[in-house]
This record gives C-alpha cells, sequence and structure tokens, in this order.
C-alpha cells in the first residue's frame, strides 16, 4: 500500500489525495508539519516539499503535479483524471500550472506575513497578490466557458478532470489562510464550481485545515 504524506492546509497534498480518493487506490495517510525538524520529509524528498507519496519499496515520488502524472501512468484504469485528447490534456496542464502559480504566490504571501511588520516588503507582497488575481481571474475564465454548451460546468474537456481537482484546491487553501479574499464576491463562476466540488465524496473528506508549525521559519 502506498503511504502519503500530507499537511493539513496544503493545496498540493490535497491535490493527490482528491485524486488517490477518485481513482479508488488505497493508501495510508501521513500527516505532518513539513517546517518541523520532526518530519520525515527529507527522507523521501531532497526539496523538503509536500506531498510525497511512498511507494511499498521505500521510494518517495513527489511534486504534486508529478505524482498526479505518475498515478495517471500507473493506474491506467478508469476514472482517468487527464482528458484523452491532446488540446484538452494541454489545456488541463495549463489549469494546473495556473493554479499551482496562484498557490505559489499565496504560500509567499503566507510567509511574508509572519515576519515582523516593519521586515515585510509591500512591493513584494503585492506582486504576489497579482499573479494571485490574476490566476484567479484566468480560472474564473475558465469556469464560466466551462457552463456553457455541453462542457457540464467543468473546466476542460466536458468531465470533471485534473482542471477541476487543481482550481478546487486553491479555493480551499484561500478559505482556510486568507479568509478575506473577496473571491467569492468577485468570481461567481468558481463560487459555482467550488459547489459542484463540494458534492464530491474527495473533496468532502479532504477539507484542509490550519496547523500550528513549532519551530521558527522566518
Amino acid at each position: 500500500m502506498y503511504r502519503l504524506i500530507s499537511a493539513t492546509p496544503s493545496p498540493y497534498a490535497r491535490k493527490v489525495r482528491i485524486a488517490l480518493a477518485e481513482k479508488g487506490i488505497p493508501f495510508e495517510l501521513a500527516t505532518e508539519v513539513p517546517w518541523d525538524s520532526s518530519t520525515a520529509t527529507p527522507a523521501y524528498n531532497p526539496l523538503e516539499k509536500l506531498p510525497v507519496l511512498v511507494l511499498p519499496d521505500g521510494r518517495g515520488i513527489y511534486e504534486s503535479r508529478f505524482v498526479l502524472e505518475w498515478l495517471e501512468a500507473k493506474h491506467p484504469d478508469p476514472p482517468l483524471l487527464a482528458p484523452a485528447g491532446t488540446d484538452d490534456a494541454l489545456a488541463a496542464r495549463q489549469a494546473e500550472v495556473i493554479a499551482d502559480g496562484v498557490c505559489d504566490a499565496l504560500v509567499l504571501l503566507f510567509w511574508e506575513r509572519r515576519r515582523p511588520e516593519e521586515h515585510q516588503s509591500v512591493p513584494w507582497m503585492a506582486r504576489q497578490r497579482r499573479k494571485v488575481d490574476g490566476g484567479l481571474r484566468a480560472l474564473s475564465a475558465l469556469a464560466e466557458a466551462g457552463e456553457g454548451g455541453t462542457r457540464g460546468g467543468w473546466l476542460v474537456g466536458g468531465r470533471f478532470g485534473l482542471a477541476d481537482i487543481a482550481a478546487g484546491t486553491v479555493l480551499g487553501y484561500l478559505d482556510v489562510r486568507f479568509p478575506e479574499h473577496p473571491w467569492r464576491s468577485l468570481h461567481p463562476a468558481l463560487v459555482r464550481l467550488a459547489g459542484r466540488l463540494a458534492e464530491r465524496p474527495s473533496f468532502r473528506t479532504t477539507m484542509p485545515s490550519p496547523q500550528r508549525i513549532a519551530d521558527r521559519v522566518v
């Protein structure tokens, strides 16, 4: 059986948890705080980042986008989360790049806000917020397009898949770490997408929650 090293607020780890649940792949969940000295993450990932999918032979598969590709390649039985057609597959990957970029900017903002206020860089934080807002606008445009025609409200290819998982985990992370962000009032199409995703057991059972970071990081 696989073991997934995860963190409860991490949108990257949540993507993998959702994919494993959707594909019906059994796994053992190990929850850690990757910033604490007690973490086992470096033993499996030289980059010391979560999530890490630990294989039965002890090898670690890491970086969420690669883990999802690995799962699709190693477990090709339905349901497949990546679209079959070349154009749709590329569109889904681009959506995931956008979503991950938003998450990256949010994580940087999270850590910058933990620094003493007098040491925080206002221009640098403004740049990260622009990335967040630009990425949300791009995902919102995809969501609006997905509501038309035969696409069923999903972002790519007319069915639930990787693009929806990536977008949904971004929105969940915003609610946990940046509840003040007005994405719900700015992007009604994303609100409707979030509502559809909330109906899926894989999303309901992986709701993110904050963790206490014991060790000093910044």
